[in-house]
């Protein structure tokens, strides 16, 4: 089997293939950046960052190149941003399964609804770059939504 740099480009894309998922390949690559947070989150929270920003800088070339690859503006199978968004959205928070779950309910939400700054982004960029920066967003929001919720929930 031979393998092709675009075919290890749409594999990482696509969240090592969950992305071809037939129903909901969104939340599937939610989970598997799920799986990646608790992998993470076990090691210093340095590392946590460092990976991250490599997966938002890459992410932008492995989206553009999806877009080119598959035809297709913003391709449902390309997943990486699912997992990089969550990854920004439980950046702060406390490591625990009940976090993660709220973490990858509020982040879905966001990233369906798309409200404010993630719709925004979604109409006003395409590409690699629009593709990233919608999920970008939706985590920023839910680690900010998440963050409120870690400071109340201390006051009781």
């Amino acid at each position: 089997m031979r393998i092709t740099w675009q075919g290890l480009t749409v594999f990482l894309a696509t969240g090592f293939g969950v992305g071809y998922c037939p129903k909901i390949p969104g939340t599937v690559g939610t989970l598997l950046g799920a799986v990646l947070y608790f992998g993470l989150s076990a090691h210093p929270w340095s590392l946590y960052v460092l990976v991250l920003g490599i997966m938002l800088v890459v992410g932008v070339w492995l989206c553009e190149q999806a877009v080119e690859t598959f035809g297709d503006p913003d391709p449902k199978e390309v997943v990486w941003d699912e997992m990089t968004g969550y990854l920004v959205a439980m950046a702060a928070a406390p490591r625990s399964l009940a976090w993660a779950v709220a973490g990858f309910v509020l982040f879905r939400f966001f990233d369906i609804v798309k409200p404010g700054p993630v719709g925004w982004a979604d109409r006003r960029f395409s590409g690699g770059v629009g593709i990233m920066l919608d999920d970008l967003f939706a985590g920023i929001l839910t680690l900010f939504v998440l963050g409120i919720a870690e400071w109340i929930l201390k006051m009781v």
